[in-house]
This record gives structure tokens, sequence and C-alpha cells, in this order.
């Protein structure tokens, strides 16, 4: 999940990471803002076989993004 709200913020994002992480599917589903981070927020998808989380959070957070692994919550 990330802090990301708009789309073409979230399209820089995309690019940025499949410059860097070419072998993996990534993409952004953008979800509600009327709660704060972390209950509204947008969800980074990204599939392969290989994906190092620690190197793309750390990568987003250089770039000021707040992002983190979605866990199993309920927001109210």
């Amino acid at each position: 999940m990330t802090n990301i709200q708009s789309e073409i913020l979230s399209k820089e994002i995309l690019m940025l990471l499949e410059g860097n992480y070419p072998s993996l599917e990534i993409n952004f589903d953008l979800e509600d803002y009327n709660k704060p981070y972390p209950c509204g927020h947008s969800i980074l998808r990204i599939e392969g076989t290989f994906i190092n989380s620690d190197s793309i959070i750390q990568l987003l957070k250089s770039k000021g993004i707040e992002c983190g692994i979605l866990e199993d919550k309920i927001c109210n």
C-alpha cells in the first residue's frame, strides 16, 4: 500500500519501478482517500518470480512515498 493519491504520480512511480525492476509486473489501484493513511491508500501490486520488497520500499521512500506491505486489517 502507498500514500499515492494522484494518477499522474502513480504513472511516474510506475515508470520508475518498471525501469528498476523490468522483470516484474507492476500496477496501481488508486483507492478512496476519505480516511487517513494507511486506511485510505492506494494498492501497488507487484508480481514476479523474485520480489525484493525491502528494495522496492526503500526506493519509494527515497522519493518521499510512504509504502508498506498490506496486512490483513479492517479499517473503520
